[in-house]
C-alpha cells in the first residue's frame, strides 16, 4: 500500500541532488552523476529532479543549475526538473526568465524555478559573480515580481521573455526537419500563424497561456515563508540545513499569511530533508559518516570532497565532536534501513501536515545513493515509469536536419 500521510493522499516524493565531490574523483564526475542519478529517480518514481546553485565550494560543484537541467531534459521524459535553486540576487531577473523559457520549450510543462535569496558562497565569490551585488539582496521581492511576469510571458517593462509557448491560434504551415536518420513522414511545425512579417508573434497573442515554468520560493527562515505567501506561491523549506530548526513557525506563517493567487489557489508547501536508507540500519549508519565527517569539518571552516566512510570509520570522532556535532544530528537523522526511513519520513511529514517530501542524499560511492532511493522507492511504493529512449518523447522539435 502507498505510504499515507495524515490526510488520505499518499506521500509523494522529490529529489534535490546537489553535485557533490567525493574523494578520489574528478568534480566533473559529480555532475555525470546527477545526470545519471536523474534518470534513474525517473524510472523510480519520483515527482521531481531539483538541483542546487553552490559557488566557490569544493564540496558541491553544481555552479549552474540552468545548464544541469538542459542536460537532464535531453534524458528524461516524464519527470519536473528544477532549480533549488537560483540564487536570484546574483543575475538579472530578464536573464533568469530567458533562461527558463528556453528551459520550458525544451522539457515542456516539466520546468520548476526554485529561487533563493541567499549567496550560495562566501562575500568574495559573491562579488565575483555580481561587482554590485551590494544591496541586491533587499531587492530580492521586486526582482520575483519581475520574473514571474517574464516567465509568464507577459510584456513588462516593455520587453517580453522569449521563447515563447505556441498559442492556440498557431497551425501547421510547413514540414519539419528530421533527425539525421529519421525515415517517415515528416511533423508539421507550428509557426507563426498571426505573426509580423519577421515572424515574432505579438505578445498579446500568447499572454493567456497557461504553459510556464512553476515558480518556487526556497528558504530555511521565516522571511522566504512570508514572501512565498504574499505572492501565493509554493515554498520550500531547506529542513535539512539546520535539522529543521524554525520549520514549525515557517510552516505556519507560510499557511496563515497565504494570499491565494490565480495558479496557486491554496498553499502548497514542502521541506527537502537528508535521508539515506541502505539494506540494514547499520549499513546505512556506516555510509552517513562521509557526511558527519564533512559536517564536523565544516564547523572548522575545512571543506573539501566527500571522504570515503572507511576513513571516517578509522580516523573517528573526538569527544568534543561527538558531543557537539555528531549526536545531535543523529538524534534527528532520517537514516537507517528503508522501513526504518520510511517510517521516521511518514511521521515527520504527519507532524508537519506535509503530503510531499523532496528527499537529498550524499553517499561516497554513488551506487550506494542509487540504492537508497530505489529502497525508498519500494518502500513509498512509487509509481514506477518505464525507461525509454529520450528521443522518442523529450524533443519534440528536432535540433538538427538532414
Amino acid at each position: 500500500m502507498p505510504a499515507q500521510t495524515s490526510s488520505t493522499a499518499p506521500l509523494r516524493l522529490s529529489v534535490l541532488d546537489q553535485s557533490v565531490a567525493c574523494a578520489g574523483r574528478g568534480e566533473d564526475h559529480a555532475l555525470r552523476d546527477t545526470v545519471e542519478l536523474a534518470e534513474h529517480c525517473e524510472t523510480l518514481g519520483y515527482e521531481r529532479f531539483w538541483v542546487s546553485e553552490h559557488h566557490g565550494m569544493p564540496t558541491i560543484v553544481g555552479t549552474a543549475p540552468e545548464v544541469l537541467m538542459a542536460a537532464i531534459a535531453a534524458r528524461t521524459r516524464r519527470i519536473r526538473i528544477g532549480s533549488a535553486g537560483v540564487m536570484l540576487p546574483h543575475y538579472s531577473a530578464f536573464k533568469v526568465a530567458e533562461n527558463f523559457r528556453v528551459l520550458d520549450a525544451l522539457a515542456p510543462g516539466r520546468i520548476d524555478l526554485g529561487l533563493g535569496r541567499a549567496p550560495g558562497s562566501d562575500r568574495r565569490t559573491a562579488q565575483a559573480l555580481n561587482p554590485h551585488v551590494s544591496g541586491m539582496a533587499e531587492d530580492f521581492p521586486q526582482q520575483v515580481l519581475d520574473l514571474q511576469a517574464w516567465v509568464g510571458g507577459r510584456p513588462h517593462q516593455g520587453v517580453v521573455a522569449h521563447p515563447l509557448p505556441p498559442s492556440p491560434a498557431d497551425e501547421p504551415t510547413q514540414p519539419s526537419p528530421r533527425l539525421h536518420g529519421e525515415s517517415g513522414p515528416a511533423e508539421s511545425t507550428r509557426p507563426t500563424h498571426g505573426a509580423g512579417p519577421t515572424g515574432a508573434r505579438s505578445p498579446e497573442a500568447t499572454s493567456s497561456l497557461d504553459r510556464r515554468p512553476e515558480m518556487w520560493i526556497l528558504g530555511s527562515s521565516d522571511y522566504g515563508a512570508q514572501l512565498a505567501a504574499h505572492l501565493g506561491l509554493p515554498y520550500a523549506f531547506a529542513y535539512f540545513f539546520m535539522d529543521g530548526q524554525g520549520v514549525e513557525q515557517a510552516l505556519d506563517l507560510y499557511r496563515s499569511l497565504y494570499r491565494p493567487s490565480e495558479r496557486h489557489p491554496k498553499p502548497q508547501a514542502t521541506i527537502c530533508v537528508w535521508a539515506l536508507a541502505a539494506d540494514t540500519d547499520e549499513e546505512a549508519e556506516f555510509q552517513a559518516l562521509s557526511r558527519e565527517r564533512w559536517r564536523v569539518n565544516r564547523q572548522r571552516g575545512l571543506l573539501g570532497p566527500l571522504q570515503r566512510p572507511q576513513d571516517v570509520a578509522a580516523q573517528g570522532f573526538s569527544s568534543e565532536e561527538m558531543a557537539v556535532v555528531v549526536a545531535p544530528m543523529r538524534r534527528k537523522a532520517l537514516v537507517g534501513s528503508a522501513a526504518t526511513v520510511r517510517r521516521k519520513m511518514e511521521d515527520l511529514a504527519r507532524s508537519l501536515d506535509l503530503d510531499h517530501l523532496v528527499v537529498n542524499t550524499w553517499a561516497h560511492d554513488p551506487a550506494v545513493r542509487r540504492h537508497s532511493y530505489a529502497l525508498l522507492a519500494q518502500a513509498f511504493d512509487l509509481p514506477k515509469a518505464p525507461r525509454v529512449s529520450p528521443l522518442e518523447d523529450s524533443w519534440k522539435h528536432p535540433i538538427s536536419t538532414s
